[in-house]
Formats: C-alpha cells, structure tokens, sequence
C-alpha cells in the first residue's frame, strides 16, 4: 500500500477512536475527575492497542498496517475520554508495551 494512504487511515483511526472514546466516557462518567481509580476496561483497551501499534512483527498473521490502524483506534479511545481520565491507564499499556519491545529487540 502507499505510504500516504497508510497515515491518512492512521489518523482517521485516531480522530474516530478519539471521538468514539470521548462519547463513551461521557456517558460512562457524569462527574469531572474526582478519584484516582483505575479503570479496568480502558486498561485493557490502553494495553491492547499499545502492543498492537508497537508489539506489531509479534502478530505474524495479522498485516502489519491492520494491526497498527485497530491499535491506534484503541489508544485513541483511551486518550481521547473525558478530561482527566484515561492517563493512567494510558501510562501503563505504554510502559508495559514498551517493556516487550525493548525486551523484543535486545533479546532477538
């Protein structure tokens, strides 16, 4: 595929799950940022696309631009939620995809 098309989807990607993100966290959370709770189902989502958009030639199966583009929904989801929320969980899926991938690259 050519690359402009390829970040053209990439940003598509990311103002959708931007949008979709910011929608469902308003619906989800009535009041402004008041706890410092983790929220388990962004956290699944922020390590999810973070292994997808970074971990990607672990996914052997899968075409490396249809990884990256559903992990770059996913970060966007978890970015993209109300103010305050979401950077937790954000800080963890990055650490912990960024642990694989230095472990990926210095081991193999």
């Amino acid at each position: 595929m050519n690359d402009q098309i390829l970040y053209l989807v990439y940003i598509l990607s990311f103002v959708i799950g931007s949008i979709v993100g910011l929608v469902l966290s308003y619906k989800k959370y009535t009041e402004p940022f008041v706890t410092r709770n983790i929220d388990l189902i962004a956290l699944i989502l922020a390590i999810i696309g973070w292994m997808l958009a970074i971990n990607y030639p672990l996914l052997t199966m899968i075409p490396s631009y249809i990884s990256i583009t559903i992990g770059v929904f996913l970060i966007a989801m978890v970015i993209g939620m109300r103010p305050g929320y979401g950077r937790y969980e954000t800080i963890i899926g990055f650490a912990l995809a960024g642990l694989i991938w230095i472990l990926r690259t210095v081991i193999l």
